[in-house]
Formats: C-alpha cells, sequence, structure tokens
C-alpha cells in the first residue's frame, strides 16, 4: 500500500491552450518565448513560464493562430 502523502505515483497534469483538453505531461509539448521567439523545450526545464500542446496535427496547426492573438495582448499594461 503507498503512503497517502507519497508522490511515488503521482502524475503532473497540464492543459493545452487550444483545446484545453487536460492530459499527462509527457503527453504534451512544452513551448516557451524568449526575446520573441518561440522555442520547443525539449528537457521541460528550461526556467521560462511556457505553455502546452497536444502532440496531434489539429492543435499544432492551430497554434500559430493561437500565438498571434496571444501576441496582441499586452499582458501588464493598463487601458487608461
Amino acid at each position: 500500500m503507498v503512503n497517502k502523502n507519497s508522490r511515488a505515483l503521482h502524475q503532473p497534469q497540464r492543459t493545452c491552450v487550444i483545446c484545453r483538453s487536460v492530459k499527462s505531461k509527457q503527453e504534451l509539448i512544452r513551448f516557451i518565448r524568449i526575446a520573441d521567439q518561440v522555442i520547443y523545450d525539449l528537457s521541460g526545464k528550461i526556467n521560462q513560464r511556457g505553455y502546452y500542446v497536444c502532440n496531434d496535427n489539429n492543435c499544432l496547426q492551430k497554434l500559430p493562430v493561437w500565438q498571434r492573438k496571444k501576441r496582441g495582448k499586452q499582458v501588464g499594461k493598463k487601458s487608461i
């Protein structure tokens, strides 16, 4: 029997930014943005804010449209 507080069987869950489905972290692809460039994070450990996308063609094809929408929003700026 596994201890209730043990993390031995823990599977991290992440949400795809395109289809909003929750999946295991290993099933998704992580991307980060550094200096206005999108980079595929192979290790999943680069110290930047990242986002996850399903590893299927439907979500990957919609990714550029999502990125353009996100780039247009300016986070942290208040409108007067």
